[in-house]
């Protein structure tokens, strides 16, 4: 048989291990498909440069719209990351009748809908495994694998670099903004660090799983997410203290009230599996109805791993995209005109249990007040640590798990406790899953 032709657009990290591993492994990859895949066109700002595709057998060019309007391309691959020129470089090449394979997250989560509906329109597919924790393959397994079951909630280590962060603070007692250094000048996060610590990353990742688990709209907008540039050595010491692990979570969850879909850290217990993923790596743990828990876990990020899934994408694409249209998998693992726009839970109606740190004078009386607020407002306390005054210091550090209580009680009663005069400066709030 012919072989599928493949268009690479964006030879970076991503790109350039796909590149890599499609060579490597073009005879294994040709056992399973039936027919080789052949990289016949290439774009890269940088072209010049790069070293991995022959030019004796490989069009390559600095302009990726000559990819996406090239009649031998089968299939394009979108390894240029971003909003813009992406999504019109794919909406393109879905006009053109090819078929797509793209790792990137951020325009899935704000453009997917768009993207797919164009897609279904022409009958091709538009396959993004590669956006989601890198080489795990979670969208197959949500998408497929648990396709007999009703999700009930999905929790998921996907940033690596809040991760590592996290791990190192914990492990060696650093500084957020110390250990944010260090993770710059190893590559793991960026100049600018915001996507990843400050949870815009993850939660273009939740969008993602939200959406394959409970058959919802893409919704990017009504995500919450809380970073974890606040996050102190003392936070992270005293959780230990207590049993738990702090993790930047993203968290999908179904209730009476619609869907949750939140990405802020979180107290985990030390005892679950998901609590010990340290460093750069990605997990994702997910409660459904017939099999009950499944932990997910691999490299989120680097080259080759996320050049894995994106290779799976195409063996996958390649291997039914001559096929009916209807007999395929849908994108969002649900038939589009089965997607229910199921309200979405505003953050402050999240139930969660919560770990509340604060300083307060060291006199008599002092407990009781906060107690008794908490108390006022529905929320029972479920541990306390009281740290002893250095020397010389007249305030103590009050440190105290709750019971699952809904948010807004919760941010009602902290305004009500910074309001007291034995109360020193902000109250910091983290939210507690047990993942049970």
């Amino acid at each position: 048989m012919q072989p599928v032709k493949i268009g690479l657009m964006g030879l970076g990290t991503v790109g350039g291990g796909t590149a890599t591993v499609l060579l490597r492994n073009c005879d294994e990859i040709a056992r399973r498909v039936g027919r080789k895949l052949e990289v016949v066109h290439a774009a890269a700002r940088d072209i010049a440069d790069q070293t991995i595709l022959d030019p004796a057998k490989v069009k390559l060019s600095d302009d990726a719209s000559s990819v996406v309007n090239d009649p031998d391309v089968d299939i394009v691959v979108e390894l240029i990351g971003g909003y813009s020129p992406a999504k019109e470089l794919v909406l393109k090449a879905i006009e053109n009748g090819k078929h797509v394979v793209t790792a990137n997250k951020a325009l899935i989560a704000l453009h997917g809908a768009e993207i797919f509906k164009a897609a279904e329109e022409k009958g091709v597919i538009v396959a993004y495994e590669a956006a989601v924790a890198g080489g795990i393959p979670i969208i197959k397994a949500v998408r497929e694998g648990l396709s007999a079951n009703q999700i009930e909630w999905v929790a998921g280590i996907i940033n690596g670099t809040g991760n590592f962060i996290l791990t190192e603070m914990r492990d060696k007692g650093r500084d957020f903004a110390d250990v944010l250094k260090e993770a710059q000048e190893l590559g793991y996060a960026e100049a600018d660090p915001t996507f990843d610590v400050e949870g815009i990353d993850a939660a273009h990742k939740l969008t993602i799983l939200a959406s394959l688990s409970f058959g919802i709209p893409l919704q990017f907008d009504k995500t919450f997410t809380e970073g974890i540039s606040k996050i102190t050595r003392e936070d992270v010491t005293f959780a230990e203290e207590l049993g738990y692990r702090i993790k930047h979570l993203g968290i999908a969850r179904k209730s009476a009230n619609g869907i949750e879909m939140r990405v802020h850290p979180t107290l985990i217990p030390e005892r679950r599996l998901i609590a010990n993923v340290d460093g750069v790596m990605n997990a994702v743990l997910i409660k459904a109805d017939a099999v009950g828990p499944t932990l997910y876990y691999g490299a989120g990020a680097g080259a080759e791993p996320t050049a894995s899934a994106v290779v799976a994408d195409l063996v996958d694409v390649a291997r039914v995209m001559d096929s009916n249209p209807e007999q395929r998998v849908p994108m969002l693992g649900f038939k589009s005109d089965a997607i229910q726009d199921t309200a979405v839970v505003a953050h402050d109606e999240f139930e969660t249990s919560y770990y509340v740190r604060m300083h307060a004078d060291d006199r008599p009386g002092v407990l009781a007040d906060v107690t008794s607020i908490f108390s006022a407002n529905g929320i029972s306390i479920e541990a306390v640590i009281q740290k002893e005054p250095k020397d010389g210091q007249t305030r103590v550090c009050l440190i105290m798990l709750t019971s699952l209580i809904v948010e807004k009680n919760m941010t009602k009663a902290l305004s009500e406790i910074e309001a007291l005069d034995s109360i020193e400066g902000d109250v910091t709030k983290i939210r507690l899953e047990h993942l049970d």
